[in-house]
């Protein structure tokens, strides 16, 4: 299929999950940003200016923090924080790669008529994997162009590519001249794990006469190489295809729809960013969160626990392909002690960091990779991973207190907040890890006793769960965090993701408390100011997931929203006041395991067999998953309202492969 064709499969796709967006979407309270229909968001700065945000794009070879804005005067503001992940500086810890803030004003280069621009008005600025600016500016004796900026980071070079287009809009020929320009700023080779680098900017020049109606287009590009290297040649239009078809690819692929617009929207933008963020390393590809801050390493959290267990249903190689490589190299670290394994594999997987002692990290790799193995529907993987998931659950086996839950030092918040001797998180993962685990020995061929220890050891867990965690905390009878902890905590959300609903509803009373939600989610702890998204958008899966469809709708929506279309988008970010709302990556899988295991309620239970228990809102009549890869399949799911009960279909190659009619909060096995 040729890209046009593709281009036009996926404006298709798009505006199908999207649905009709009307008048009441596009005129949103509180919303800076609209919704098109062509799948992007687009904002019209003619008001609520001055106004500054950030995004992160990334590519396999390079990452971008755009700090853009719209200034009083109308103009468009803009620095490029580059990242290279393999350029490695020294200290080669976690934050060494390459890094710099680059200003270069393109604007200020062009002439018209022989006359430097003297105003711009920014028209319209929109997103869909990649930002493009509209402008209008002025030259000599009031004349005006049209420009547009089209700004994306390569996808397979260490690049950030910027093209640029002048149309003449007016009723005379203009000429317009834009110098080629090269600058070089070469590193100091004693701080390179490689010597010297060459930072590169470059502005491909262009002299031209246009006529009325008539455009030119030129490029700028920002790169960096190790001295002595010469850089790729790049062509500015077969670098912005090569990124339209990587975001065709995501958007083709695990569509959601159902009749809001918002919630299809912010899926298929966190399909973007939980996907772009993986780095072709000399460990080999690696995801890493970004934020100008975590590259070419791997953590048990956001890799391993996070994200990881989200890729097979996307069906993306490359996403696939980092998971399995993240699990191999903690794999790396099992031993006959069972010391504890490192919380991140940092510098292309040369080092670790632990810093943070034992974070309950064999829990969340254990449980990461047995949900992974079960969605790929890889038998050869999930052989491969099952030495790695049994030692992680022995080590959790081996650090069980007297009171039957999981000991560690700390957690994945690394002593930001207390977290006592044992905590809540810990012994829920570990707990899903051992059904997981159980699920997948038995489609490989462990030994039954295995498996059945396994069964008969989650059963024990649950009921030290709610023995020692389980208790009042602030008038709410749902969990306390740790055993002394008697201040609400978000991540009391835990049990809800993994299937324990004893204390549901007073958990979810305290989770939507005003002492833990506000306008951006859940409080870290009640009465702080802080918040993570992490746990909200766990807690977002778990309120589904329990059945309380209403409420977590409720919720779901103002959040996305404000993700998506408020002042600071377009996707999950990390924390605040914590690195100022960086858009890191594993968080945008995490929104999208709201949609997969929360409102469909996939839980994988065999290489080729899931459960399914769908929370349909009262407002729909459908929702439907498509092109979903997981389970050594590709298939639909869809789900329609038949009077009072909900009729489950699920497709493969054309044909039905499940049909049902069955009643609300029902779970049915699909075996495909």
């Amino acid at each position: 299929m040729n890209f046009t064709s593709t281009k036009k499969l996926i404006a298709i796709t798009v505006f199908s999950a999207l649905g009709s967006i009307g008048a009441d979407v596009m005129a949103q309270e509180n919303t800076r940003w609209q919704l098109t229909d062509s799948g992007s968001i687009v904002w019209n700065p003619d008001q609520a200016i001055p106004h500054y945000d950030h995004i992160e794009m990334s590519g396999l070879r390079v990452s971008t923090v755009l700090r853009y804005g719209v200034n009083a005067d109308t103009s468009f503001t803009y620095s490029r924080g580059m990242v290279w992940p393999l350029l490695r500086t020294l200290p080669n810890d976690t934050h060494a790669s390459l890094m710099r803030r680059l200003n270069l004003d393109v604007l200020g280069l062009i002439q018209a008529d022989r006359m430097p621009m003297t105003k711009e008005r920014v028209d319209e600025i929109s997103l869909d994997g990649k930002m493009t600016v509209q402008s209008t500016v002025t030259f000599a004796n009031n004349k005006q162009l049209s420009l547009q900026r089209v700004l994306f980071p390569s996808v397979d070079q260490p690049a950030f590519c910027e093209q640029y287009t002048l149309t003449n809009t007016g009723s005379r020929p203009v000429a317009v001249e834009v110098p080629a320009t090269e600058s070089v700023a070469t590193t100091d080779a004693s701080k390179g794990v490689y010597g010297a680098y060459d930072v590169i900017s470059k502005v491909n020049g262009v002299t031209k006469t246009l006529q009325p109606s008539e455009a030119v287009t030129f490029d700028a590009l920002f790169t960096a190489v190790k001295q002595g290297e010469t850089p790729a040649a790049y062509d500015g239009t077969k670098e912005l295809n090569k990124r339209k078809d990587l975001i065709s690819e995501y958007w083709g692929n695990l569509v959601l729809e159902t009749p809001d617009p918002i919630l299809n929207a912010m899926f298929a933008f966190a399909k973007i960013r939980g996907t772009e963020s993986i780095y072709h390393t000399k460990g080999g590809l690696m995801h890493g969160p970004g934020g100008e801050s975590y590259y070419a390493a791997i953590w048990a959290n956001d890799q391993a626990e996070y994200i990881n267990p989200f890729f097979p249903f996307l069906g993306n190689g490359v996403g696939n392909e980092s998971a399995l490589n993240s699990y191999m190299h903690f794999a790396r670290f099992m031993n006959d002690d069972y010391t504890k394994v490192p919380s991140s594999i940092i510098a292309e997987g040369i080092d670790v960091w632990g810093g943070a002692g034992d974070r309950g990290d064999a829990a969340m790799i254990a449980y990461g990779a047995a949900r992974y193995a079960l969605a790929r529907g890889d038998k050869k993987e999930a052989e491969q991973l099952w030495p790695l998931i049994s030692w992680c659950l022995e080590y959790c086996k081996r650090n069980l207190n007297g009171e039957g839950v999981v000991a560690s030092d700390s957690d994945e918040l690394e002593n930001r907040f207390p977290s006592g001797k044992a905590n809540l998180c810990t012994s829920t993962l570990y707990y899903d890890a051992l059904i997981s685990a159980a699920c997948l020995g038995e489609d490989i061929g462990v030994p039954k006793k295995e498996t059945a220890a396994y069964e008969k050891e989650s059963a024990a867990l649950r009921k030290a769960i709610d023995t020692y965690f389980g208790g009042d905390i602030e008038g709410f009878d749902s969990y306390k965090y740790y055993k002394e902890n008697d201040i609400l905590r978000s991540w009391i959300c835990m049990p809800l993701t993994v299937g324990i609903y004893d204390r549901k509803d007073a958990t979810i009373d305290a989770l939507f408390s005003p002492r833990l939600w506000t306008e951006n989610g859940l409080l870290t702890q009640a009465g702080s100011e802080t918040f993570w998204d992490r746990s909200t958008l766990y807690a977002l899966r778990g309120v589904f997931a329990s059945g309380a469809t209403e409420k977590g709708m409720e919720h779901l929506k103002s959040y996305s929203a404000k993700r998506l279309l408020g002042d600071h988008v377009p996707y999950a970010i990390e924390a605040w006041p914590e690195g100022s709302q960086r858009h890191l990556s594993a968080e945008s899988g995490l929104y999208c395991r709201i949609i997969t295991e929360g409102m469909f309620g996939i839980r994988p239970v065999g290489l080729r067999a899931f459960e399914l228990t769908p929370r349909l809102p009262q407002e729909w009549n459908t929702m439907a998953l498509r092109n979903v890869n997981a389970f050594g399949n590709k298939f639909d799911i869809d789900i329609a309202r038949k009077g009072d009960k909900l009729q489950v279909m699920v497709t493969t190659g054309g044909k039905v492969k499940y049909k049902k009619t069955i009643s609300p909060d029902h779970t049915v096995t699909i075996k495909l």
